[in-house]
């Protein structure tokens, strides 16, 4: 019995120092590292893959690329990532609240960010919260008609409400799923009879190697 599976891949680290979108949206020398890691892993498991699908942003090609596998690979701008540092200035506009500058604040903020955006009140900034939602939600249900194993290089964000939306959970449970994705990490969605479900979470067996664990990294 052939297996049909969705298997979503965080990209690579980006630049951690950004504030603003174009400027993230590049690996670092960290994220390129994951990325061959990640390629060198899944050819030792002889994975095969009927399709491999990437957003149209930097990071995600460079990750794919970096993969090194003989696949081509298709753009889809609904793979793409929400715009976080939008968002966070026209929250910032509303609220007086700065963007983050370090990971415990980043962790602080997104939830109140969230439920902002979930309400509708930074859509002036950005696609509405329900709009991003269901763009992915349709590459998903494509995928999961096309059937075979797809493999989607994408970010956070989308891997985040994609379990969001599969677990009936709202912004405070997206921001919770999302926080802690790492970079380059698997995410395995498994079809059968027409239902889709979540098998595997964050896995980073690439990264398990004492000497690579400085690589987990989620922001």
């Amino acid at each position: 019995m052939s297996q049909n599976e969705i298997i979503l891949i965080r990209h690579g680290q980006a630049n951690t120092g950004a504030k603003d979108e174009d400027s993230y949206d590049k690996l670092s020398a960290t994220g390129h590292q994951q990325s061959a890691w990640l390629g060198v892993y899944l050819r030792a498991q002889n994975s095969k893959f009927d399709r491999m699908i990437c957003g149209n942003l930097r990071r995600h090609q460079e990750t794919a690329a970096g993969l090194g596998l003989s696949l081509s690979i298709e753009i889809d701008a609904r793979v793409n990532e929400l715009r976080y540092f939008d968002l966070a200035k026209e929250y910032q506009a509303q609220t007086g609240e700065p963007l983050p500058n370090s990971a415990e604040e980043f962790a602080q903020h997104v939830p109140r960010l969230f439920t902002a955006w979930h309400a509708g009140r930074l859509d002036n900034a950005h696609e509405s919260y329900h709009s991003f939602a269901d763009r992915f939600a349709q590459v998903m249900s494509e995928l999961a008609g096309l059937g075979g194993r797809s493999l989607v290089i994408t970010s956070g964000g989308v891997i985040g409400m994609s379990i969001a939306r599969h677990l009936s959970l709202g912004p405070e449970g997206f921001s919770q799923v999302m926080l802690p994705i790492h970079n380059s990490s698997i995410h395995r969605f498994s079809i059968a009879k027409g239902a889709t479900q979540m098998a595997s979470y964050n896995g980073t067996p690439h990264l398990d190697a004492a000497d690579r664990r400085y690589a987990r990294t989620v922001i």
